[in-house]
């Protein structure tokens, strides 16, 4: 994997690990990622993963998303962790935002081989600060499949509410699954972390 040397900023989360914008400016580090991983996300994301990803493709998505945080409409992230040089892209995270709701839907992921240290709930985390912090927003939601219980376990963790099953909502190539939506409101939020 390549490591990212320069970013527009990086966000630390502590010394070990950062946020970094994932847009066109990390497109080759973005891709080395996703081609390592692209099988096995494949299995949680019905429609983003179904095909090899190229650098253009890529590219592509990250010049979109850059641009739609210069919309204030989406907080597209990278999960780094420091290597020699810089930091290595190890996950995604992104906020897509509904300024008009005050509200955003959250989605991660993250390489195989960095799963289990608490670098999603760090990084979700963060970005809840931010969302209900400086964005003002007042609700986060989340759906992931209902047999991700990686991904079920962070939402609960950070107290975020079942609010529904969409039944066989997500369609994959060869079946559907069932879709748990979540819920988590600026208060609750400010309630389990103590803030004002």
């Amino acid at each position: 994997m390549s490591t990212v040397t320069a970013a527009l900023f990086t966000w630390p989360l502590g010394d070990d690990v950062a946020l970094i914008p994932r847009t066109a400016a990390v497109a080759e580090a973005h891709f080395a990622l996703v081609e390592a991983n692209y099988e096995r996300l494949a299995r949680w994301f019905p429609d983003a993963f179904q095909e090899p990803p190229t650098l253009e493709r890529v590219r592509a998505n990250l010049k979109g998303a850059g641009q739609a945080w210069l919309e204030g409409s989406l907080l597209p992230l990278s999960i780094a962790v420091k290597a020699e040089g810089g930091w290595r892209l190890v996950g995604w995270a992104q906020l897509v935002i509904d300024s008009a709701a005050r509200s955003a839907e959250v989605g991660y992921w993250l390489d195989a081989d960095f799963e289990g240290r608490g670098l999603v709930r760090r990084t979700v985390t963060a970005m809840l600060d931010h969302a209900f912090g400086q964005l003002g927003l007042q609700r986060v939601g989340l759906q992931t499949t209902a047999d991700n219980t990686r991904s079920r376990k962070v939402a609960e963790h950070l107290g975020f509410t079942q609010e529904g099953v969409l039944r066989e909502n997500a369609a994959f190539p060869d079946e559907r699954r069932d879709l748990v939506v979540y819920g988590l409101l600026a208060r609750e939020w400010r309630q389990s972390t103590n803030s004002p």
